[in-house]
């Protein structure tokens, strides 16, 4: 039995991990960085921004950043709570709660060993790599509500499901390639002491668009194949979303290299970003079926006389 309560925290955690990826690249995008020096305080020996004439609004973006950091921390500590109690018969939950929970306090050990190298474009990178990671588990997290623990049934025919595996891998090179772009072009998080890769933007931009176009092409294939398939139904609109998320992707990132790469579309690609990263784990998950578990009349009726 699960409880409605357990679904909406899973839905909470989720938003909250999308939601620190925007205010990271707020962070990035701002070049505030570095507006808190140190960690875990934020300047000397103060954990919070300390006012003074020559401050700018630096501090409080990063800050603001932080204080989110916190918040997910306490949603990813509530959620393996939750599913303790609403479903702590079913092993594979507590699994990916734990692993949300452990990922998400190293995130935050990650975040101070980045502010501690100087915004460096490889921990900047990882940083970022890891939140997609983060997403996902929280997406995978999600989709088992209301399944048990019996083994997956695949769905759809072997060639199809590996074909899947090989788009979330690519999607993996796409994103890589992105946060090189990123850590090649002017965007560094820093606005006083740049730190670049020192790679060609141009060329990088390059390997990435034709990494996404591979990737396309990958999701075009998906898309007609649960189309054909009368057992990939609970897959077929999650692969459609990929697609047409991705071909939204793919007119934001023209546009912001021909336009040189404003701040608004770069933000508005890293939640596109997510939004892949949540709808090709959801496409690929749903090609394996589970028995479902029913919702607890007890919870119900409490949820209801609530």
């Amino acid at each position: 039995m699960t409880s409605p309560w357990l679904r909406r925290i899973l839905i909470a955690n989720l938003t909250l991990q999308v939601l620190i990826v925007v205010t990271g690249g707020l962070v990035r995008l701002t070049g505030s960085g570095l507006g808190c020096p140190t960690w875990p305080l934020c300047e000397g020996d103060s954990l919070t921004p300390v006012i003074h004439d020559a401050m700018t609004f630096h501090p409080f973006v990063e800050y603001g950043n932080r204080m989110l950091s916190v918040l997910v921390g306490v949603g990813a500590l509530v959620t393996v709570w939750a599913v303790r109690r609403w479903a702590r018969d079913r092993t594979p939950m507590m699994g990916l709660a734990w692993s949300v929970l452990g990922l998400t306090v190293g995130q935050g050990v990650f975040g101070g060993i980045t502010v501690l190298t100087g915004l460096h474009p490889i921990t900047v990178m990882g940083h970022f790599l890891v939140s997609m990671a983060l997403v996902a588990l929280s997406t995978a997290l999600l989709l088992r509500d209301h399944q048990g623990d019996e083994a997956a049934r695949p769905t759809v025919p072997l060639l199809v499901r590996q074909l899947a595996l090989a788009t979330g891998a690519v999607l993996v090179v796409v994103l890589v390639l992105g946060t090189i772009v990123t850590g090649s072009g002017p965007h560094s998080g820093d606005a006083e002491r740049p730190a670049r890769f020192g790679f060609d933007p141009r060329t990088i931009s390059w390997l990435h668009a034709d990494a996404v176009m591979l990737f396309v092409g990958l999701v075009v294939a998906m898309v007609v194949a649960t189309r054909l398939l009368s057992g990939a139904t609970r897959s077929r609109d999650w692969w459609g979303w990929v697609l047409m998320i991705s071909l939204a992707q793919g007119m934001v990132g023209y546009t912001q290299y021909l336009t040189g790469l404003p701040e608004l579309l770069v933000l508005v690609h890293m939640l596109g970003a997510a939004a892949l990263t949540i709808t090709v784990t959801a496409g690929i998950l749903t090609l394996w079926d589970r028995q479902p578990v029913t919702t607890s009349p007890d919870s119900v009726d409490q949820h209801l006389s609530a």
